[in-house]
C-alpha cells in the first residue's frame, strides 16, 4: 500500500508556518524579572560602552551629564513608559495609543514611519551590538593576530547563531539571556566595587577631579548647562523601554487576569520596567564616577586602551588578567546576545500591526519566517557598513530617541483630557526634553535620519505594494447576524438566493422600489422570486482584517441587510460565502454598470475602498473559491 511521503521542501515550510499567528496565539509565559533579563540584554550591555562614550564626549563633565539622563530615565522614560504598559497590554507598544488617535490613512501612514524608526532601532541594535562583540573579540591580546581583518565575517556568524537562537523559540532565548545578564551584573558591580575602594584609597582624586571641573567651568550654572547640552550625547540603550512594553505578552500576570485589560501583566510589566531603570542608573553614575576618576583622559580617545572598553580597562588593571578576562568574555557574550531584545521586539510588534493592514504577507504573523527575514536584513546592513560600530551608532541613537519622543508624544495626548492639569502638563515637559535630545542627535549626528530614511522608504514601499496584491483577498474575520437578518436569510434559504447590491441615498421606500424593478427588468428575475437588499457603508477604508457585523432593516415591503466595511466588494464577496455555507444554497448578486473611467474606479478602490464594484467582487470570489460551480454568481444590468 503506497504511503504518501511530504518532499524535503514541504517538511520545511510545515516547520517555519507550524507556530500559530503571534498575533493571535497566547505565548507562553515567564516571570517578569526573566522577561526583564531578555530586555535588558541590551540596555545592561550598554555598560560595555557607555562609560567610555560619556568619557570621550563630555570629558571632566561626564559623571553631571550622566546624572541628568540617570534623571531624565528615572523621571521622565519611566513615567511615560509605565503609562504606556496600561493603554497598551498585548505587546502594541506605543504605537498602539497613536493608532487610536490617528485614524484612517494618515495615521496609517505615521504608523509606518514609526515602524521605520523602529525597524532602524532594533535592526541596529542587532548589528551594532554583533560589530561591538566581535571588536571586544579582535581587540583581545591572545586572539588579535588569529582574528584580524575577520571583522565582517565573525559579526555574520554571532548574527547567525543569534537568529538560530530564535528559531529554537522564545524559552530558549530567555534562559540565555537570564544567565548572561545575572553573570554581567555581577562582574560589573564587583569591577565598581573593587574601582570605589581604589578611590577611598586615594581621597585626592576626588578634590581635584572636582577642581579642574570649576577650572574649566567657572561656577555650577555653566557647569550644569554644560551637562545639559552633552547628555543628548549618552542617550543610547533607552530602546529597552519600547522592548519592555513591546514584549509584554511574556510577562506572567495573575491567574484572575482577564484578557481585556490584564492588571496583573501591567503591575509585573511595572516592576519590569522600575527595576531595569534603577539598576542601570546605578551602574551608569558609579561607572561614570569611576573611569572618570581612574583612567587617564589620553586612554578614552580613538585607538586608547580604554576607547569602548572602560570598565573592561578597570577590571585588567585592578583585578589581574584572569578576572580581566572572564569580564572580556562576558562582555562579548551579552554584546552578541543584545540583539536578542530587538529580535523579540520585532517579533512582537511588526506582526501586530503590517499583516492586520494588508501591508504584509499573512505569513509574517509567525515568528520563524520573521527571524529568516530579520537575519537576512541584518546580515545586508552588516556587510553595507563593514560592521563598523561607529558608523552605524547614529542611526541606533535616532531611532532610540525618536520612539521615545513619540512615546511620550502619544502619553501626553492620552493625558490632555483624561489627568490633572499639572500632570498633563509633567508630560508636556518631558515630551519637550526627550524632542529636544533628539533634534539635537540628529543635528550633531545627521548619517543617523538619512539611515532611518532609507528603513521608512523601504517599509512604506514594500507595505503598498503588499496592500495591492492582497486588496483583493477576502479580508473578514468573522461575520455576525442580528436575530431581523437571520430570520431573513432564513426566509431566503428555501429556495434561490437573490442579493441585489445597492448604494443607498435616501434609504426610502420609493429608492428600494424604483432598485429592484431595474433589477428584475435588466436580469429578467420574475416578479414571484424574493429578493434580499445588500448595503455596506464605508467605515475606515485604511484597515484591512475586520468583522462584520450584519443588520436586518425593513423599508416597507424591503428587506435589508446592512453592515459597514473598510471595503465594499470585500465585504459582499464575504457575505456571499457566508450566506452559501449556511444555506447550502449558490446565491446570486446583482449590479449595475457603472460610468467612468476604470482607473480613476481602480484608486477609489485601493484608497477609499470603493470603486467598480462587481468586477472587484467577482475577483474577490473566484481568488477565494478555485471551483466555478460552488462560486458565487454575479450578475450586472444596466
Amino acid at each position: 500500500m503506497a504511503t504518501d511521503h511530504a518532499t524535503p521542501l514541504a517538511q520545511v515550510m510545515g516547520w517555519l508556518l507550524q507556530e500559530e499567528p503571534t498575533t493571535h496565539a497566547r505565548p507562553v509565559t515567564h516571570p517578569w524579572w526573566q522577561v526583564m533579563c531578555l530586555t535588558g540584554v541590551d540596555y545592561f550591555s550598554t555598560l560595555g560602552y557607555q562609560p567610555g562614550i560619556a568619557a570621550l564626549a563630555a570629558g571632566s563633565v561626564a559623571p553631571f551629564a550622566t546624572l541628568i539622563l540617570v534623571l531624565v530615565t528615572l523621571f521622565g522614560a519611566l513615567p511615560v513608559y509605565r503609562r504606556v504598559a496600561s493603554r497598551s497590554p498585548h505587546g502594541q507598544g506605543s504605537l498602539a495609543m497613536l493608532e487610536r488617535l490617528l485614524p484612517w490613512w494618515q495615521g496609517k501612514l505615521f504608523i509606518l514611519c514609526l515602524l521605520g524608526f523602529i525597524a532602524t532601532d532594533f535592526i541596529i541594535t542587532i548589528t551594532l551590538s554583533a560589530a561591538d562583540a566581535t571588536a571586544h573579540l579582535i581587540e583581545n591580546p591572545l586572539l588579535h593576530r588569529f582574528l584580524e581583518g575577520q571583522t565582517v565575517s565573525i559579526t555574520l556568524v554571532s548574527i547567525g547563531l543569534l537568529g538560530l537562537v530564535f528559531l529554537k523559540g522564545f524559552r530558549e532565548a530567555i534562559a540565555i539571556a537570564v544567565l548572561l545578564v545575572l553573570v554581567y551584573l555581577s562582574l560589573n558591580l564587583v569591577v565598581i566595587a573593587v574601582s570605589m575602594q581604589h578611590l577611598l584609597m586615594h581621597p585626592d582624586l576626588v578634590p581635584s577631579w572636582w577642581q579642574s571641573l570649576f577650572t574649566q567651568h567657572g561656577n555650577p550654572v555653566s557647569l550644569v548647562l554644560m551637562a545639559a547640552l552633552l547628555f543628548p550625547r549618552l542617550a543610547l540603550g533607552l530602546s529597552g523601554f519600547e522592548t519592555g512594553v513591546v514584549v509584554m505578552p511574556l510577562v506572567e500576570g495573575y491567574p484572575q487576569d482577564r484578557e481585556a485589560y490584564p492588571k496583573g501583566r501591567i503591575r509585573q510589566t511595572y516592576r519590569l520596567l522600575t527595576t531595569a531603570a534603577v539598576i542601570m542608573s546605578f551602574f551608569l553614575l558609579t561607572s561614570s564616577l569611576v573611569t572618570i576618576l581612574l583612567i587617564p583622559p589620553e586612554a578614552f580617545q580613538p585607538g586608547g586602551v580604554a576607547n569602548g572598553r572602560a570598565l573592561a580597562y578597570l577590571a585588567h588593571q585592578y583585578l589581574g588578567e584572569g578576572f580581566g578576562t572572564i569580564y572580556d568574555l562576558s562582555t562579548i557574550t551579552i554584546l552578541w546576545f543584545a540583539g536578542a531584545s530587538a529580535m523579540a521586539g520585532l517579533l512582537n510588534v511588526v506582526p501586530r500591526y503590517l499583516p492586520r493592514y494588508g501591508m504584509a504577507p499573512d505569513w509574517a504573523r509567525r515568528s520563524r519566517p520573521l527571524v529568516l527575514v530579520y537575519t537576512a536584513i541584518a546580515f545586508v546592513v552588516t556587510i553595507l557598513f563593514q560592521a563598523s560600530v561607529d558608523a552605524q551608532g547614529a542611526a541606533y541613537a535616532t531611532g532610540v530617541l525618536v520612539l521615545i519622543s513619540s512615546a511620550a508624544f502619544a502619553v501626553t495626548l492620552a493625558t490632555y483630557r483624561q489627568a490633572p492639569r499639572s500632570r498633563f502638563l509633567f508630560f508636556v515637559v518631558i515630551t519637550l526634553i526627550f524632542v529636544y535630545t533628539t533634534i539635537a542627535n540628529i543635528v550633531e549626528r545627521p548619517d543617523g535620519i538619512k539611515i532611518a530614511t532609507f528603513f521608512i522608504l523601504s517599509i512604506i514601499t514594500t507595505s503598498l505594494i503588499s496592500r495591492i496584491w492582497r486588496s483583493t483577498e477576502i479580508r473578514t474575520e468573522m461575520i455576525t447576524l442580528d436575530e431581523t437578518a437571520q430570520a431573513f436569510v432564513q426566509q431566503e434559504s428555501q429556495h434561490l438566493i437573490r442579493i441585489i447590491a445597492n448604494r443607498r441615498n435616501t434609504g426610502d421606500e420609493a429608492e428600494y422600489y424604483e432598485k429592484e424593478r431595474e433589477v428584475r427588468e435588466d436580469n429578467h428575475i420574475p416578479t414571484d422570486e424574493s429578493v434580499l437588499f445588500l448595503e455596506i457603508d464605508i467605515s475606515d477604508a485604511s484597515e484591512f482584517v475586520e468583522n462584520l457585523a450584519i443588520e436586518g432593516v425593513k423599508v416597507g415591503p424591503y428587506r435589508i441587510l446592512r453592515a459597514h466595511s473598510a471595503a465594499v466588494p470585500n465585504a459582499i464577496a464575504a457575505i456571499l460565502i457566508y450566506l452559501r455555507e449556511q444555506t447550502g444554497k449558490t446565491p446570486h448578486a446583482y449590479f449595475g454598470w457603472p460610468e467612468g473611467n476604470p482607473v480613476q474606479y481602480l484608486l477609489r478602490f485601493l484608497l477609499f475602498g470603493e470603486g467598480d464594484i462587481a468586477i472587484v467582487t467577482r475577483e474577490v470570489l473566484r481568488r477565494a473559491e478555485k471551483n466555478p460551480e460552488r462560486r458565487p454568481a454575479i450578475h450586472v444590468g444596466g
